[in-house]
């Protein structure tokens, strides 16, 4: 995605080329298959949602062919990972290779020992804290649990997107808000949960044995794989 005199310039794929993605299903298979992919073009060629599919739909709020619906829809189904991964964009993480992701991007820490090393921050702290039993959270009352806002913490897009980075928060799902009549009003908001609410503990644990280092280096020789790509543009969209 770019702009260009003005206005925001999609580099996809033709609408009939054979090798477009055409559904939210079909792109699930290919999270599935690649192992890591972000929404948008980067600097690694191909390493997208944008550059397979075609740009004819983005935003236009279709369900069937818009890319920027099929995230939601995709990160409802608990199928892939949805979140800011990527350079602190946003993008998908295979179920398979989540494990490794969280290995290297926690640094071998579950959040609870990384607060008592004191490598994290209050602000970190303080959202942590709203996931304890396992809570799915709207965006909106996380904010204002974790006391951020007017007179408090500052900073909240920026703390959960560093969460989102370390491996510790996704996005689980899009959802409206409810009025006091339990009906659903306003635009689709972010709810978040930890990876470990969405498929477990042992899941999302079972790469703590190998050392980060190794996780990271098996992430990327699983996208050199399918993306060559130099070590510098590597490093600017992985870490």
């Amino acid at each position: 995605m770019a702009i260009e005199s003005g206005g925001w310039i999609m580099r996809g794929l033709r609408w009939d080329d054979p090798c477009r993605i055409r559904s939210w299903q079909e792109l699930i298979q290919w999270v599935d298959e690649v192992g890591f992919l972000p929404l948008f073009k980067n600097e690694i060629s191909g390493f997208s949602v944008e550059e397979h599919t075609a740009d004819l739909y983005w935003w236009s709020g279709d369900p069937g062919q818009d890319p920027w619906e099929w995230r939601q829809l995709i990160a409802r189904s608990g199928q892939v990972a949805y979140g800011k991964f990527f350079a602190k964009k946003a993008g998908f993480v295979s179920k398979a290779w989540f494990p490794h992701f969280a290995n290297w991007r926690r640094d071998g820490y579950d959040f609870d020992s990384r607060w008592d090393e004191e490598l994290a921050s209050l602000r970190q702290k303080r959202i942590m804290d709203q996931f304890a039993a396992g809570e799915e959270r709207y965006s909106f009352e996380l904010k204002r649990l974790a006391g951020f806002g007017k007179g408090g913490e500052k900073n909240f897009e920026g703390t959960v997107t560093d969460l989102q980075m370390s491996g510790y928060l996704l996005i689980r799902d899009f959802r409206q808000r409810l009025n006091k009549m339990g009906q659903p009003y306003g635009w689709p908001i972010a709810v978040y949960a930890t990876p470990e609410a969405l498929w477990g503990y042992e899941h999302i644990s079972s790469a703590y044995s190998v050392e980060p280092v190794q996780s990271r280096n098996l992430i990327y020789q699983q996208v050199r794989k399918n993306f060559p790509a130099a070590e510098t543009a590597l490093r600017a969209m992985l870490g």
